[in-house]
């Protein structure tokens, strides 16, 4: 099929790889503008952009669709269909409706649940077992078109976003790859849109926790919030402290903040307690927990 690519970032950079691999006709690739990365600021281009000329295909990168601008240079390319991977720009409705077959976008929940900029993040900060990706014909609403097929995917009880997402990547490059052939058939089911939940974006002040939650909502959040922004909390001190690992333990009713153990770290909070594996310690590199306990000098009873 002559497909028109749309995505910026590693997922849809390995969609467009399975795409080609497959061997559709990949007519032109949209992606998001090279930016600035890194402490130098170097120019870098997106995955896809990457992707796309290592195999010939004329790139695009303007600012936005919704303008019109582009109208015309998408009839030229004629597509049959057009793929969308973690875009980032918002499609209007000339675009929706210019290829044969419409627009279809990949998303990496099941939905309904999960609509909008963070679905694999939002399942584990609220301790899913699972998640999935979906094949979605795009509309004009947000991540509310019809669905062509949709594929669970368990979530491991100590796994994080970061891990989930890359499991997920696979999975949704293999099915996007074999609902491609599908859209002709035209077997989509409409969502049942009264079970729809969102999953805004993430931001760091989101990323806090306070030792006065539950255990299980803070290992969710530590996992949820890694590999970024990264969970954090405020210790009795006034310093800020990352989380990048950490377990639920058991208590007997301690006050939430409380030392349970230094080896490893183990801290009392609301329903349980939390071994605090691995930290940030504010202006400091990162350190297993208990090493950031004998730095405070920190011995059973004491308040974090």
């Amino acid at each position: 099929m002559r497909i028109l690519f749309m995505g910026t970032p590693d997922i849809a950079a390995e969609c467009l790889k399975a795409l080609y691999a497959a061997g559709h006709e990949i007519c032109g690739v949209y992606t998001r503008r090279d930016k600035p990365v890194g402490r130098k600021q170097v120019l870098t281009a997106p995955p896809v952009k990457e992707v796309a000329l290592e195999h010939g295909t004329p790139v695009f990168q303007p600012r936005t669709l919704r303008d019109g601008s582009e109208d015309a240079n998408i009839r030229a390319l004629a597509p049959d269909l057009i793929v969308v991977v973690a875009y980032g720009c918002i499609l209007p409705k000339s675009v929706l409706e210019a290829p044969k077959y419409g627009c279809i976008n990949l998303h990496v929940s099941l939905l309904p649940k999960y609509r909008g900029s963070a679905p694999v993040q939002w399942a584990v900060l609220n301790g899913d077992t699972e998640t999935g990706v979906s094949i979605m014909q795009m509309d004009e609403g947000l991540d509310t078109g019809d669905v062509l097929v949709c594929e669970k995917i368990a979530i491991g009880p100590e796994e994080t976003s970061g891990e989930l997402f890359d499991r997920v990547t696979a999975v949704g490059a293999r099915v996007l790859c074999e609902a491609v052939p599908a859209i002709e058939a035209g077997t989509l089911q409409p969502q049942q849109h009264e079970n729809a939940t969102l999953a805004p974006m993430l931001d760091k002040e989101l990323a806090e926790f306070r030792l006065t939650d539950t255990a299980v909502h803070i290992h969710n959040w530590v996992r949820g919030m890694n590999p970024w922004p990264m969970a954090w909390f405020v210790t009795a001190g006034g310093k800020k402290v990352k989380v990048t690992e950490c377990r639920v333990a058991a208590s007997n009713g301690e006050a939430p903040g409380t030392v349970l153990s230094t080896k490893p770290l183990t801290v009392a909070c609301a329903d349980g307690a939390v071994q605090l594996l691995h930290v940030v310690p504010e202006g400091k590199k990162p350190m297993d927990g208990t090493s950031f306990a004998a730095g405070l000098r920190l011995k059973a009873g004491d308040t974090l």
